[in-house]
């Protein structure tokens, strides 16, 4: 019988880089509508694609919300 392969687990926690639209939408507190409004008006970033997937970089929704005005 071969030695058992033993994997080490990832003890570290950290939030994904790259969300998906509805993830990305929620990470910023708005619905999927507002936030692809919020995109088409360039409030928030483009995606990235990588083959077929559209992904948001969570480092620059991060940016575009600081950015967003505030509450007069």
């Amino acid at each position: 019988m071969p030695a058992a392969r033993i994997m080490k687990s990832d003890t570290l926690s950290y939030p994904p880089r790259g969300l998906s639209r509805e993830e990305a939408a929620r990470y910023v507190g708005v619905g999927v509508t507002k936030f692809d409004q919020m995109v088409a008006d360039r409030r928030m970033p483009r995606p990235k694609k990588v083959d077929g997937r559209v992904i948001w970089d969570r480092v620059k929704l991060e940016a575009a919300f600081t950015e967003l005005p505030g509450r007069r």
